[in-house]
């Protein structure tokens, strides 16, 4: 996926950059009790063109924070961070994609229960938003697939709100609060009702959703 490919070279650059500056304040903070002598010299003239380089690394550092608010979401440790600039606004706990496969006994489809990752927007936003169940949630539950399409809709399971970032994911409520921060969705976001207000109230369309 591009966006994925483009993420992860997002996140390479960064943590290069990050322990470059930290490596170089590192060195610059240790050489004050070097004696003065032409070592020193030659090592004042090393020191300001690594000064020069520590700036321009900050500064390209700093070109990798988005403006405004966005969100970052950590599959792995299941955490959500929305944030502006640098600042973090609010923390969460979440449930991510569990990775599983499901069949279709014909054997003709397949679903992986991920939560893709890479760069993603704000493309909706929902207040009460209704489920309409695809056909994995029959097969799951094994179930008849319905033809009536108003058998698929299921109110009350999604939360509060929703926020769609494309492919039919969104990040939303859940009645399994207990399991927030286990790997157990079927690809979106979990979030606690108190998080995803808050969450939903500072996301606009277009807010950018890094995910990792």
């Amino acid at each position: 996926m591009p966006g994925n490919k483009k993420y992860l070279k997002f996140i390479i650059a960064f943590f290069i950059i990050f322990i470059a500056v930290e490596s170089v304040g590192f060195y610059l903070g240790s050489d004050s009790s070097m004696p003065d002598t032409k070592a020193k010299k030659e090592s004042k003239i090393s020191l300001y063109m690594l000064k020069a380089k520590n700036s321009a690394l900050k500064q390209k550092l700093g070109s990798f924070n988005p403006n405004g608010v966005y969100i970052v979401i950590d599959t792995g440790l299941n955490r959500l961070y929305l944030k502006r600039g640098s600042k973090t606004i609010q923390e969460a706990i979440v449930s991510c994609g569990s990775g599983n496969i499901l069949k279709d006994p014909s054997g003709k489809r397949q679903w992986v229960f991920d939560t893709p990752m890479g760069e993603y927007h704000v493309k909706s936003k929902k207040i009460s938003p209704v489920w309409t169940r695809p056909d994995w949630a029959f097969i799951e539950e094994g179930e008849a697939i319905p033809k009536d399409p108003s058998q698929r809709i299921e109110k009350g399971v999604l939360g509060d709100y929703a926020l769609g970032f494309g492919n039919g994911y969104f990040i939303h409520g859940t009645l399994y609060t207990r399991l927030l921060g286990r790997n157990v969705s079927h690809g979106c976001i979990r979030v606690g009702d108190k998080d995803l207000k808050t969450i939903y109230n500072a996301a606009e369309l277009g807010t950018r959703i890094f995910i990792f």
